[in-house]
Order: structure tokens, then C-alpha cells, then sequence
């Protein structure tokens, strides 16, 4: 097989392509995403009226939220980001499986007694719990059997308030299978009927960390979002993957074949919004991944966040595209052009010139788009930016 690159015009949006896709989603165009968090969730809800094809590579590095009481009971992965975009991307049509959708989004009440939440979740596992019992076999069969291997594994000191029943059927699936995520993300997909296609972007249970301009070392994405702890008050120097949460012990992950293989498919590669460095660059720490983003001749597109993140304070857009560029050549190779990672940035119309002239002087191409409403801040309106990635995929 041989590879030609074909270039065209594209009027944004392209109303053609966006009608197609809208007619035939099935048959929409493979967009790929670097993602994690939930920032992208309403997006790829939208995504759905446009392609089934959409494809979501999310970290499992999380240290915080829904996930840090199973990765500390079961030295796991992070599943939490996994469940919520296999949710966003679930078929909500009646042709899905919206009483599975259900229990995957249903939360213990955190205001409940322990005792009381272990005999829902025997009752679940029993089967006699109404959001189970609502569910056909054998799909039924499945989920009790994910839950039960969670009951058995379940550590006795294991707090249940809260928490999200989606997250204990994936923790179940991964206790059972031999510790893989791969087949319980498969299987859930099946189960909810995922529109696209949704994978960790590595195997490896790892954790993030961050060496500041001070010189401090801050271990564990819990410590660095600013969201659950207080703000970094230093630039991040240095970002890296590590072994555990106590020390600097920092660590290599592969990209697995079946995940670069998605990328040698991919229509479009998207760096997408959110938390800058836990959610989009910690994606781009695995072994391979910058080769194979430039492997790829599709368009390349990098959609900023809105708002102020606080783990990237200090960096503006040109400086934002500047680091992501600069951890995709760690892998890629220092000499690597730029036309090969990234081609064009997506902008609200609203951004001024001022911000992005740096980026456009580097010969990136930078589309400046009607992409926020009233109703939609500080989030981007799913509908114009969809129609802008499939106008260019």
C-alpha cells in the first residue's frame, strides 16, 4: 500500500460535507481525539448527529475525583474519564439501551449509611434491584458478574457513598479480566451502544507528575489541576509520567499498536480542550505517540480551552502551542516540522489578532469562529464546532 496526499478547498463550514454526515452518520469521518476530562463530553454528545466514527483516546492517570478511592484500593488505572465519555458517546436513541445507560449513571447517595449502600449493591448483584432488573439478558448477566468479581475484591474499608456504579462495573471488568481495560471498555461499549470508539490512551497504571520552575516536584494529577488543591504558584518545567504518588520516580509507557493503528485510520487528529497538561498533554507522554501523529497526513487541529486553566496560568496561546508542539517532537524528534503535528487552531471569533499572530507567523493556520453563546459559556457550542471538524476532515 502507498500513501498520496490530496489537498483541497474548504469553506467553512462546508454545508455539502455537514448534510451528508448529518443524513448518514454512519458513515461520517473518523475524528480523532487526544482528550480526557470532561470537557469534551458535550462535544462528542454532538458529535453523534455527525459520525459514529469518532474516535477518543482519554488518559487513565487521574488521581483525584471518582477514580482515586478504586486506584487506591486496587492499584489500578483511571477509569472514571473512560466511564463519562463512554456515557457521552452512548446511544440515546431507542435503538440503544437507555435502562443500561441508566444504572452506568446512576450514583450511590453519598448521604447514605455504608451498610445500607453494601445491601444495595448486593441486591444489584443479586439482581433484584429495580435499575437491574430493568435490563434484558443476558446483558443482565453481564453487569452482575462485572459487579460481583467487585463485592469480592471490594476492600472492607471501601467507601461506596458516591460513588458511580459505571466506575465499579468497569473496576469489576478489569479485576476480572486479568487486569486489561481493553476488554471491559469493549464490552461496555456493546453494552450502551457507543457511538465511536473509546480507549485508554495506554495500558500502563501510571501517574502524572511535574517538576514546577521553583523546583518543587509536585506528584499526582489530584495536586496539579487546581481544582480539589490549591493552584500551582510556579510554571510547570517539566511534565512526566510516573510510578507512584510518593516520590519522583518518573516512568516510560508504550502506545499500543491498536491505538496507533487508529491514528494511521484517522480522517482528522483533534488536541482537544481541556485541563491543559492532565488532560491533553499527558496524552502525548506515551512512547510513539508523537511518531505516529506524524506519520499521519490529515489535518491536524488544536481547539484551546476556554477560560482560565489553572494549571497553565502563565501560558497564553502561543505558548500553549509552542509546549504542545514541544512534547509531541520529544517523541517525534526535535527536528520535526511543524506541518507534520499541527495545521490549524480553532478560535473563538471573539479571540484578537494580537493572540494568534505568533501562531499564524509559524505558519499554522488559524480559523476564527462564531463558537460560543450566552447559553453555552465558558464551553464551546457543540453544533459550530462539530460542523467546523467535519468541514475539515
Amino acid at each position: 500500500m502507498s500513501e498520496v496526499t490530496i489537498t483541497r478547498a474548504v469553506r467553512m463550514p462546508d454545508l455539502f460535507r455537514i448534510e451528508r454526515f448529518l443524513s448518514n452518520p454512519k458513515l461520517g469521518p473518523q475524528l480523532l481525539f487526544f482528550s480526557g476530562g470532561s470537557a469534551l463530553n458535550g462535544v462528542a454528545q454532538g458529535l453523534k448527529r455527525y459520525t459514529h466514527n469518532s474516535v477518543h483516546l482519554v488518559t487513565p492517570f487521574d488521581s483525584g475525583g471518582s477514580s482515586q478511592g478504586l486506584r487506591l484500593a486496587f492499584d489500578m488505572p483511571a477509569i472514571g474519564d473512560l466511564r463519562s465519555r463512554l456515557m457521552a458517546l452512548a446511544d440515546e436513541t431507542v435503538l440503544g439501551h437507555p435502562e443500561v445507560f441508566r444504572l452506568f449513571t446512576h450514583r450511590f447517595a453519598k448521604s447514605a449509611r455504608p451498610d445500607d449502600l453494601k445491601a444495595e449493591l448486593d441486591r444489584m448483584i443479586a439482581g433484584t434491584h429495580q435499575l437491574v432488573e430493568a435490563i434484558e439478558q443476558p446483558m443482565r448477566m453481564l453487569i452482575q458478574n462485572q459487579l460481583g468479581v467487585f463485592r469480592t475484591a471490594c476492600p472492607a474499608t471501601f467507601d461506596l457513598r458516591g460513588a458511580s456504579i459505571g466506575n465499579l462495573i468497569l473496576a469489576g471488568g478489569y479485576l476480572g479480566q486479568n487486569q486489561q481495560l481493553e476488554p471491559i471498555i469493549f464490552l461496555v461499549s456493546k453494552l450502551v451502544g457507543v457511538q465511536g470508539t473509546v480507549r485508554a490512551i495506554t495500558d500502563d497504571n501510571l501517574h502524572l507528575g511535574a517538576e514546577l520552575a521553583s523546583g518543587e516536584v509536585i506528584i499526582g494529577q489530584h495536586l496539579l489541576t487546581g481544582k480539589e488543591h490549591p493552584a500551582l504558584t510556579s510554571p510547570i518545567k517539566e511534565f512526566f509520567l510516573n510510578s507512584g504518588l510518593k516520590s519522583k520516580d518518573p516512568a516510560t509507557a508504550l502506545f499500543p499498536d491498536r491505538n496507533r493503528s487508529l491514528v494511521q485510520t484517522a480522517d482528522l487528529i483533534c488536541f482537544a480542550p481541556g485541563s491543559f497538561y492532565t488532560s491533553l498533554v499527558a496524552n502525548l507522554l506515551p512512547k510513539g505517540v508523537g511518531k505516529a501523529v506524524a506519520s499521519r497526513t490529515v489535518p491536524k487541529v488544536y481547539v484551546p480551552s476556554l477560560g482560565e486553566d489553572p494549571e497553565a496560568r502563565n501560558l497564553n496561546l502561543a505558548d500553549r502551542v509552542h509546549t504542545l508542539l514541544t512534547y509531541l517532537r520529544l517523541d517525534a524528534g526535535a527536528d520535526c516540522p511543524t506541518h507534520r503535528l499541527l495545521n490549524f487552531v480553532i478560535v473563538d471569533s471573539s479571540v484578537p489578532d494580537a493572540e494568534t499572530a505568533e501562531i499564524s507567523a509559524c505558519g499554522i493556520t488559524v480559523l476564527k469562529l462564531d463558537l460560543i453563546t450566552i447559553k453555552t459559556a465558558p464551553y464551546y457550542d457543540a453544533v459550530p464546532l462539530c460542523e467546523a471538524l467535519v468541514s475539515l476532515a
